[in-house]
């Protein structure tokens, strides 16, 4: 199997130092991406660290995919121990990154320790600098992007950055690159934040001795050639569908359908496209650069889990509002569905959903911790919702993205297993459910009947593409005899890989008290218990959920505890 190469870069903010060691050994049974980073944080992050303390670690890194010319390789991984799940998890940002990191010549960088100061950390294949940023507290994404054209003659590509949001601890903040592009899920952006790391830049010329298969060429062919619609609409091309199956999230998860759709939809976001976007190297440029004109707003998206979140989750049917929304999120530095879903949850405590300016009121309130409503919005729906006397719409502490499971079951089951919480990004088992999307592999959607193992191998699957990494929209061109090809290796051996990573980050988790219980949805599926012990079965964990040995307490393996 190929795999990334170059040594980890360990980084002590504190101390302002930083040393390399050599990872050959992980890299090459983990390939690169999130794989490496989960099994780094597993050996070297304390099983009850705090998310937000200094002793949390955060770890990039790309994969051997990055050093190809290949579409659907514009994306690297961020991992960390969550302060929104509490537990470890990973999230990937697409855009132009990925190149700049490769060409510092590392695989990894480790940032570990606090900075007394906001800081800006400079990683450059002829070294690191450090640099203490005070004026850039309280900056705005697009601030800080500005700042580091000015000052450093570095474009937004070569940035990972947080907004307020993240400096405010906000629970949802996310990283961004190239101003739009989000490492999203999960709360990266607040473990950066407490640690005082405004922006990380990259830069370099180094390249990797890393030979890609003449098939990536042909993969690049065809999705500069496909007329798929989602080069089109992006995600949104869904939309309608989603809402037409009942699978659509709606006034707060209370409905399955909008009446409104059509002004939130696939044709209503094309409407606004005014030119194609895309990531580094890829040809499907799936990406939904938008403008109108009337009000000025301009963004990147609305993606379709940001027209539900803030679309027809707030009973809001008008594309613009939704795409007002979107460009907030960017600028604070939030991610899109867990903003969207908290703020839906907090109108409809107050009975005032579709009211587009209160929502984005509100989250302008969160990314500061503003006064006591403010200060819990930055929380989230889970530790919100008792407070608000609303349903808690989340798993594992992470909002619900759509796909909604009680239609598409195997979804649902799907976001119960993921390690990270409700996330249609885990297992991507939604387009198995629309038969539009994937008529090839389509099962039916009512029912968990055979789809345990399923929902597993799923899971093991995007695991690989996420320590490649490729982009899970290269589904319709990246089969399994191609993975296999470009990191020259059997895919059944890749599955295998999958699920080691899968298995290391359960149990890191139930080293910190995850088990069975927390593998659970907020509404209830016909089979549902039988199918989690199908599930832990297909696996070989427990019946408890819990991973025989590297799960248990007792077992001395991973890193210290915090107060060792």
């Amino acid at each position: 199997m190929i795999h990334a190469t170059g040594p980890l870069l360990s980084v002590d903010l504190g101390a302002r130092e930083t040393t390399e060691e050599d990872i050959d050994d992980v890299l090459g049974e983990f390939a690169g991406g999130r794989g490496v980073a989960t099994k780094l944080a597993f050996d070297r992050v304390p099983f009850d660290v705090d998310p937000l303390g200094p002793e949390n670690r955060v770890y990039l890194a790309t994969g051997p995919l990055q050093h190809s010319q290949m579409s659907f390789t514009g994306r690297m991984n961020m991992t960390s121990v969550s302060p929104l799940t509490d537990g470890v998890a990973s999230s990937n940002a697409g855009g132009f990154l990925s190149r700049n990191f490769t060409g510092t010549g590392y695989a990894a960088v480790e940032l570990r320790g606090v900075s007394d100061v906001p800081l800006a950390v400079h990683v450059r294949d002829d070294g690191v600098e450090f640099e203490e940023v005070p004026d850039l507290a309280g900056a705005e994404v697009p601030a800080v992007t500005e700042w580091a054209e000015d000052t450093h003659d570095l474009e937004a590509e070569h940035l990972a950055c947080i907004g307020p949001a993240g400096e405010n601890l906000v629970r949802y903040a996310c990283v961004l690159t190239s101003e739009t592009r989000a490492f999203g899920r999960t709360g990266m952006g607040a473990v950066l934040g407490s640690k005082n790391v405004k922006v990380l830049t990259f830069d370099g010329d180094s390249e990797a001795d890393v030979e890609i298969d003449p098939i990536g060429t042909e993969i690049h062919r065809e999705a500069a050639t496909s007329d798929h619609v989602m080069k089109r609409q992006g995600t949104t091309s869904v939309t309608e569908y989603a809402n037409e199956v009942e699978a659509l999230p709606t006034d707060y998860f209370s409905a399955l359908s909008f009446d409104g759709v059509e002004g939130i939809g696939g044709d209503a976001v094309e409407s606004k496209k005014y030119k194609k976007g895309t990531c580094s190297q890829c040809a499907f440029a799936c990406k939904l650069p938008t403008r109108d004109e009337e009000s000025g707003v301009e963004t990147e998206g609305p993606e379709f889990e940001t027209v539900m979140a803030w679309g027809s989750n707030q009973l809001v049917d008008d594309v613009v509002e939704v795409m007002k929304a979107n460009e907030l999120c960017d600028r604070l530095g939030v991610d899109t569905i867990s903003a969207g879903d908290t703020m839906a949850a907090y109108l409809k405590s107050e009975d005032d959903l579709a009211n587009p300016e209160r929502a984005r009121e509100a989250l302008r309130k969160a990314a500061y911790r503003e006064g006591e409503v403010g200060d819990l919005l930055a929380e989230g729906v889970h530790r919100a919702a008792p407070e608000l006397g609303v349903e808690d719409w989340s798993v594992k502490g992470l909002e619900f993205a759509a796909h909604d499971g009680r239609t598409l079951n195997g979804q649902g089951l799907s976001f119960a297993t993921s390690n990270r919480g409700a996330d249609h990004m885990y297992a991507s088992f939604y387009p198995k459910e629309y038969p539009l999307v994937d008529k090839e592999q389509a099962v039916d959607k009512r029912g968990l009947d055979g789809k345990a193992p399923m929902v597993a191998a799923a899971e093991n699957h995007n695991a690989v593409l996420d320590s490649a990494v490729a982009c899970k929209f290269s589904r319709d061109f990246m089969t399994e005899e191609r993975l296999g090809s470009l990191l020259e290796a059997d895919y059944d051996d890749l599955l295998e890989v999958g699920a080691r990573v899968v298995e290391l980050e359960r149990a890191f988790n139930n080293r910190r008290g995850f088990d069975r219980a927390d593998d659970a949805l907020p509404y209830d599926i016909e089979g549902f218990d039988a199918a989690l012990d199908e599930y832990y079965e297909a696996r070989g964990w427990r019946e408890d959920g819990v991973v025989p040995g590297l799960g248990e307490a007792d077992t001395d393996v991973g890193a210290a505890s915090a107060d060792d």
